[in-house]
């Protein structure tokens, strides 16, 4: 019986003795690995279906097409992949985490200082009260003058600790607008280990434009846990570690080329992109059965966690803010309605 690759071998020998369009001679030759084979399959679909070949379209298709491959095959082409890992998008949050824990050491010692120089404004407080207390001690005069001697030490030492701590609240002003203006260009949410708004919203505009430019078929689904599922837990904190379990199911499920992210408030948001409805609707199921079957323990109890989904085709007419909202409201209609898997936007 002949291979896979064989059989691959054989339709890309007869696809180029049909292609009109001149090539090397190299390009003729039979691809030597299933990797190679693969590639080619790939550019093949994107050339079918008119679009152009560049590498982040080229990224979309072969995660697609990838998928409908034996586990062997996507085994054997993972492996390949992890050797050549690099995302910038990766290094960017490792910026942005160090980034954020020298904020925090920064207001950790301005706290520190603050403390320090409330303690010697309250040295310097005890000593005045005593050193009046002593004033009416005509026998204790030498004990008076060294306590006096002590208040203008502490005094000097005061005014000099005051002005440590206004040269450091001015570095520490200065590198928390520093911090803020990087915060407000993050594409990272630390409590759950995805993208966060702003990113979504830019991704989002974009996929609007290539959609118009490309005429393909792109998909947005929204996800939270539902409220019954929430109202099991009185708990903020166990509130909290079902969400980031909702969070870490979605990265789970999701394809490299996905996009997740945390909308807000317990909300979460997933472009498909190159997905059309119908392909994001059994994304959707598929989901939703990947959250119903993993089990969720707090101390002894074991929690069944459901989700409520909202799902929307991208439509380049449609602004990414009016998207988000139907998607939502869909996802909220899905939420009411224990039948319901997900809900699909009428935009």
């Amino acid at each position: 019986m002949a291979s896979l690759a064989d059989l691959k071998r054989s339709q890309l020998r007869q696809k180029g003795t049909e292609e009109s369009t001149p090539i090397s001679a190299k390009s003729l030759s039979d691809p030597t690995s299933d990797l190679e084979i693969f590639a080619k399959e790939v550019l093949s679909a994107l050339i079918s279906d008119n679009l152009p070949p560049t590498p982040n379209n080229f990224a979309l298709y072969f995660d697609r097409i990838l998928e409908d491959k034996s586990e062997s095959l996507r085994r054997q082409i993972g492996t390949i992949l992890e050797f050549e890992e690099d995302d910038q998008s990766e290094k960017s949050i490792e910026l942005e985490k160090t980034l954020k824990q020298g904020f925090s050491s920064v207001k950790s010692i301005l706290q520190l200082s603050a403390t320090l120089y409330k303690n010697i404004s309250l040295m310097e407080k005890i000593l005045e009260k005593r050193s009046e207390e002593i004033k009416n001690v005509p026998s204790l005069s030498g004990a008076n003058d060294l306590l006096s001697s002590l208040s203008n030490d502490v005094g000097k030492l005061s005014n000099i600790l005051k002005k440590q701590v206004t040269h450091m609240k001015t570095i520490y002003e200065e590198t928390a607008t520093i911090v803020k203006q990087v915060e407000n260009e993050t594409i990272f949410d630390n409590q759950y280990g995805v993208y966060n708004k702003r990113y979504l919203i830019v991704k989002l505009e974009q996929e609007r434009n290539l959609i118009d430019e490309f005429k393909h078929k792109s998909s947005l689904i929204t996800v939270r846990l539902s409220k019954e599922t929430s109202n099991t837990m009185q708990s903020e904190k166990a509130q909290q570690l079902m969400v980031r379990t909702v969070a870490r199911l979605l990265l789970k499920t999701s394809r490299r080329s996905d996009i997740v992210a945390h909308y807000g408030e317990g909300t979460f948001a997933m472009i498909l992109k190159h997905t059309d409805i119908e392909s994001a609707k059994r994304a959707s199921e598929r989901l939703y059965d990947l959250v119903a079957s993993s089990n969720f323990f707090l101390a002894e109890q074991e929690i069944q966690l459901r989700i409520a989904i909202g799902v929307a085709e991208l439509n380049a007419s449609i602004g990414v803010e009016q998207l988000l909202m139907c998607t939502l409201n869909a996802m909220d209609t899905a939420d009411g309605n224990s039948t319901l898997r997900y809900m699909v936007c009428n935009s």
